[in-house]
């Protein structure tokens, strides 16, 4: 019973997905569908048209298998070495600079989140 539940969170989940593509296709946006489709899973769970419960065991699935996807696109760097030749320094670079930014940010989203949170509790 368990695993058809994560399969429904999953359809869930591939709904918002594939309808963010589709009007990404039919509206020709600059804008991934798969992003479009994330804000749409964003909007329907922060206005409470849809439960976390009917997405949140398939999105840990799929969560814990996320590292799996990034191989293929490791081992992929190797074919365009010649690319990145020279630019190590640059690269290593953009790298922390970028890894800082999405760090701070995380960290006051989450205080401002939390600081709500507790100021709706009281």
């Amino acid at each position: 019973m368990k695993i058809v539940h994560i399969l429904l969170n999953i359809v869930v989940i591939y709904i918002f997905y594939w309808t963010g593509v589709k009007l990404q296709q039919i509206l020709n946006l600059f804008i991934p569908g798969s992003v479009i489709g994330m804000i749409f899973c964003f909007l329907f769970l922060h206005f409470n048209i849809i439960k976390p419960s009917w997405v949140e065991a398939g999105a840990r699935l799929l969560i814990s298998y996320m590292p799996l996807l990034f191989i293929p696109v490791t081992a992929g760097i190797i074919n365009y070495l010649g690319f990145f030749a020279g630019k190590g320094m640059v690269l290593i670079a953009i790298i922390v600079i970028s890894t800082v930014l999405v760090m701070i940010s995380s960290g006051h989203i989450v205080q401002y989140i939390m600081h709500r949170k507790e100021t709706n509790n009281d």
